[in-house]
């Protein structure tokens, strides 16, 4: 589908495209098999711009539009959904509100690096006791002796990238009685920060080769210069990044459904069943029609959340429908991916099977299902 696609964003998704089919796709089952992070990988996609894909080239990104970002995060997602979500939290969650709230300094110093690819990033706002219901968030930054800087203590899970990254953008309360306009968005640098301990990966269902982790924050002292966005703005920081991250994960479910998709019909064209081919039977047509009529629904939400991010629109309801409809897509795509393969799409010898793993956490990472039922919601009756 290449609706009304520029010269540009052509070149971009065929770009990824053949990037990911030569040097993705190959190494997409040991990947998963082996959980090893595919530096390799994350080298080739800096060079090729797409760490930092949105960012002007001033501050070292590619200068391009959003929606030729989500066209590069399904094509790569298409390979290996953990190559596509390394690439979306560097671009949506670190490049992405540095961009929008940092310092000239913060730009120079954080940002140029992370677009270029020189050093990943992450976003660390969940913690063991609050997910979903981040005002409810534990960790605090108090200040520095003589005022000096801020002092950080408390813990953040499930960070993706975080065994990996350089930079964090770190959500903590500066002001613990007053909730969520209490809390502040840090830069800190889990590398060479004192008092900062990265924890060991989780081992998860699916998405193996994109390392997750906890990170640790013992006293951990920052400077002043640290804060991004002013004091007791790092709940909008947060929200707004993630209106945009969402759509980088719907991509991201697009990516994976659309392979399950091709694997699919592929199978179903190949495989012989009741004197014909699997792809004769009315039972398989039926699948296949609605796996792609609702790939193709979801596809329209992303690109025009997209389309309304980079006009400067509203888009936050839009971003929350397009995730809500392509993550949930993809898991049922997947499920009837393995039901076209029969038994065959219950091994890991055949790409489905990983598929199905990999879509379930589009679902719940940066806003869960129920999460974007609400901001629909509430946009709505809101008025």
């Amino acid at each position: 589908m290449d609706l009304h696609l520029t010269e540009e964003q052509t070149l971009l998704r065929d770009t990824a495209r053949g990037f990911a089919d030569k040097e993705i796709r190959p190494k997409a089952t040991e990947l998963d098999e082996s959980g090893r992070f595919p530096e390799e990988i994350v080298r080739r996609m800096a060079d090729l711009g797409l760490l930092g894909v949105c960012v002007p080239t001033e501050h070292g990104g590619a200068g391009m539009d959003v929606l030729s970002y989500i066209l590069a995060v399904e094509e790569i997602s298409r390979a290996c959904a953990s190559c596509g979500v390394i690439m979306s939290v560097n671009n949506s969650l670190a490049c992405d509100p540095i961009l929008r709230y940092g310092t000239d300094d913060q730009k120079k110093r954080i940002l140029g690096p992370l677009a270029r690819g020189e050093v990943l990033g992450c976003f660390a706002l969940s913690e063991p006791a609050s997910g979903s219901d981040s005002a409810a968030m534990q960790t605090v930054a108090r200040p520095g002796p003589g005022g000096n800087g801020w002092v950080l203590t408390g813990t953040k899970n499930f960070i993706t990238n975080a065994p990996q990254a350089t930079w964090s953008i770190v959500f903590a309360k500066t002001r613990p009685d007053v909730g969520h306009k209490g809390i502040s968005a840090f830069l800190v640098d889990l590398k060479s920060t004192p008092g900062v301990s990265v924890g060991p990966k989780e081992r998860k269902l699916g998405i193996h080769a994109a390392w997750s982790s906890s990170i640790y924050f013992e006293d951990a002292r920052v400077g002043g210069d640290a804060l991004l966005g002013g004091e007791g703005e790092g709940f909008k920081v947060a929200m707004s990044t993630l209106d945009g991250g969402r759509i980088g994960i719907a991509a991201q479910a697009l990516g994976i459904a659309q392979a399950a998709l091709d694997a699919s019909t592929t199978y179903a064209k190949d495989r012989s069943a009741f004197g014909g081919k699997l792809a004769d039977l009315q039972a398989i047509q039926f699948m296949i029609a609605d796996m792609v009529t609702e790939i193709d629904a979801a596809r329209m939400l992303t690109w025009r959340a997209a389309t309304l991010k980079e006009s400067g629109a509203p888009y936050g309801p839009e971003s929350a429908m397009a995730k809500l409809v392509a993550s949930e897509t993809a898991t049922r795509v997947t499920h009837k991916a393995i039901q076209v393969h029969g038994g065959y799409g219950y091994l890991k010898d055949f790409p489905v099977e990983r598929h199905y793993r990999d879509a379930r956490i589009t679902e719940i990472y940066e806003g869960t299902s129920e999460i974007q039922r609400l901001v629909i919601a509430r946009s709505l009756l809101r008025g």
